[in-house]
């Protein structure tokens, strides 16, 4: 950043649309939920005031106050007293307010007019507060507070030149608090008196849309049933509705490799263009619609409002295991990547409590398992694909990760002991709202074009190394297995067999379940590769696909590899085991150690072998 250049910083509670208000001012697409813990680190941008005065933006991590220990509230706090190493103090604060909730809201603005900054109120949903009843005096509370304020709409753009105006030149000066500086007693009465002045409700008030929604929503048993029934129609959603572009991107792969065998000789060249890179990428890629369609829902569940309601409703039932609703929502962000879910932790409180969501949620089945899971699921339904069955399979799945987290967090927050200070969870609830459809999408983009780039750099690297270490050294014999047994993979392959053999992989299993370390996309592109090499010529033309191929493999003596026995082995295997590098070197940075990033992958990758282990041989021994 420039320094000459003037910062300012946007502060607010979550939920307040500050996020939203970022991105319509600088342009940017920072992600955009509709609860807490989205923002939990700086994001900068610049935008330019109606005189052309280019100013720095600076979008502070959603909180509720200055003075609790979290460590994205300790973000915060750093920045607006000049205390972080990277940001500046900001020149002004634009303190973001949801003015349906200006009681609850106003308590970190008043917080921060005791820091001595310039600040501008920007009082956002004022349209919406009107709507339920709410008349709100914007020049009142302007003069109580001593700072301006600004109405705006966020998310449809409205108010935000009058709060470009509003940032005039010099920049207005502090305010001086009219109650006692720190006193926390006194800014809550004052803030409750300001709140009753500035906005007032008719006598005779009626419930809103969104608390007759959340009659049912938060109901102790039927709210239960609303989340599985949500969670269910997801699941079935995906595969329903996924088939005919997964159809169109199949198709794509058979053309363009008869495309490059009819253009060019028969060779290892072409054979690495052909099977190495567009069958053993595309065998990854194919699953692309799925894993968008699982995004979007997750952006319209955040969007909508209703991700704060799933949170509200699992307090009860993860306070029993030693985790509070605050870790529900870093969870549930690791259903779509772990990444962020343990970045998401910054908003818990508790140290203790933060570590054992991290060392958790991994566990939370990540959208990159979800190639995985499509190639298996349907093995075990003997080749169909969609339908109630397999959204009923794959919700199984999701429960028992999900379930064994719960359990292990249950047992390591024993062993951790309980902590200095007593936490409590405290979240807002939304009212409930239409989904902001251009952030939806052009996050569920954002999520599409970083698969597609992991699939064009780590699984392509990968792939055209498996390629070469599958054919190379070449053998003089004609048999493919021979051929491939002299292969570097044919080497390895025999190698590991012994080892995973008792869990029902064979050895070119194994390989794949190697390779996918990296990422656990890699997988399926490597067993496309691996079960490629036996087939002859003839096979090969057919191209049948990998699920077809993989269910017509045999043991030496003529038994059937891939049993359900097998298939629900290899599910168990990658429903436990961390197989991602990047998420290691997260869990390393935000828990600051790399002992507990180690002890988190060996931990996790012998319960995956252990229990994949027993499940395949109890299954084994009661089926014969």
């Amino acid at each position: 950043m420039e320094s000459s250049q003037e910062t300012i910083a946007l502060a607010g509670n979550p939920n307040s649309g500050k996020t939203t208000l970022f991105n319509a001012l600088t342009g940017s697409s920072a992600k955009v939920g509709n609860y807490a813990g989205v923002t939990i680190d700086l994001k900068h941008g610049e935008f330019h005031t109606p005189h052309g005065r280019k100013l720095t933006l600076v979008d502070l991590p959603g909180c509720y106050a200055l003075d609790d220990s979290s460590p994205d509230q300790e973000i915060a706090r750093a920045v607006l007293k000049g205390d972080h190493e990277k940001c500046p103090k900001p020149d002004l604060v634009i303190s973001v307010i949801d003015a349906s909730n200006l009681e609850r809201h106003l308590q970190l603005t008043l917080q921060i007019i005791e820091l001595d900054i310039p600040v501008i109120v920007a009082l956002n949903m004022v349209d919406m507060a009107e709507k339920s009843g709410l008349r709100l005096d914007p020049v009142k509370l302007s003069e109580e507070l001593g700072v301006p304020v600004v109405p705006i709409r966020a998310d449809k753009g409205k108010g935000l030149i009058e709060l470009k105006q509003a940032i005039a030149h010099p920049l207005p000066p502090a305010s001086k608090p009219h109650w006692k500086t720190g006193d926390e007693k006194d800014r809550r009465e004052f803030g409750l008196n300001v709140a009753q002045i500035a906005a007032r409700r008719p006598d005779r008030q009626t419930s809103s849309s969104s608390d007759k929604i959340d009659a049912i929503a938060l109901h102790p048993v039927l709210g239960w049933f609303c989340f599985l029934g949500i969670m269910f129609a997801l699941f079935w959603s995906i595969f329903s509705f996924s088939s005919i572009p997964m159809g169109w991107i199949e198709s794509l792969q058979e053309l363009l490799v008869g495309q490059v065998e009819g253009a060019m000789a028969e060779g290892d060249f072409r054979d690495l263009i052909t099977h190495g890179i567009i069958e053993g990428v595309g065998a990854v890629v194919i699953f692309l619609p799925q894993i968008l369609m699982l995004f979007f829902f997750i952006g319209l569940m955040e969007s909508s409002g209703y991700m704060a309601r799933a949170a509200f409703l699992m307090d009860g039932f993860m306070s029993k295991v030693g985790l509070s609703g605050k870790a529900f929502l870093p969870l549930l962000s690791s259903y779509a990547c772990a990444i962020p879910g343990v970045m998401a932790t910054r908003t818990i409180d508790s140290a203790k409590e933060r570590l054992v969501t991290i060392f958790v949620a991994p566990w939370m089945s990540c959208s990159a398992r979800l190639p995985v899971y499509l190639l298996l699921v349907p093995m075990l339904l003997g080749g169909s694909e969609g339908g109630v069955t397999q959204a009923a399979i794959f919700m199984a799945i999701y429960v028992v990760g999900t379930l064994t987290a719960f359990l292990v967090a249950r047992i390591l927050r024993g062993r951790l002991g309980p902590d200095e200070v007593e936490h409590h969870f405290m979240l807002e609830l939304p009212p409930y709202r239409l989904p902001q459809w251009g952030y939806i999408f052009r996050h569920v983009l954002d999520r599409g074009w970083a698969f597609l780039k992991n699939a064009g750099t780590i699984i392509l690297a990968i792939m055209i190394l498996l390629w070469a270490a599958s054919t190379y050294p070449k053998s003089e014999s004609d048999d493919p297995a021979e051929q491939l047994a002299h292969t570097v993979v044919g080497r390895v392959s025999a190698a590991i067999e012994p080892i995973v053999k008792p869990l029902g992989f064979d050895g070119r299993t194994g390989t794949a379940i190697l390779t996918s370390f990296a990422a656990r996309e890699v997988f399926v592109g490597s067993m496309a590769q691996l079960f490629h090499v036996e087939e002859s010529d003839e096979e090969t033309e057919t191209r049948t696909h990998i699920r077809e191929r993989l269910a017509n493999e045999t043991w030496a003596d003529g038994s059937k590899m891939f049993t359900p026995a097998a298939v629900i082995s290899l599910l168990i295997f990658y429903i436990y085991a961390l197989q991602c590098l990047p998420t290691s070197a997260v869990v390393a940075r935000e828990a600051g150690s790399w002992k507990w990033a180690v002890g988190q992958f060996i931990f996790m990758t012998v319960f995956a072998g252990v229990a994949s282990l027993i499940v395949y041989q109890t299954i084994t021994f009661f089926t014969g």
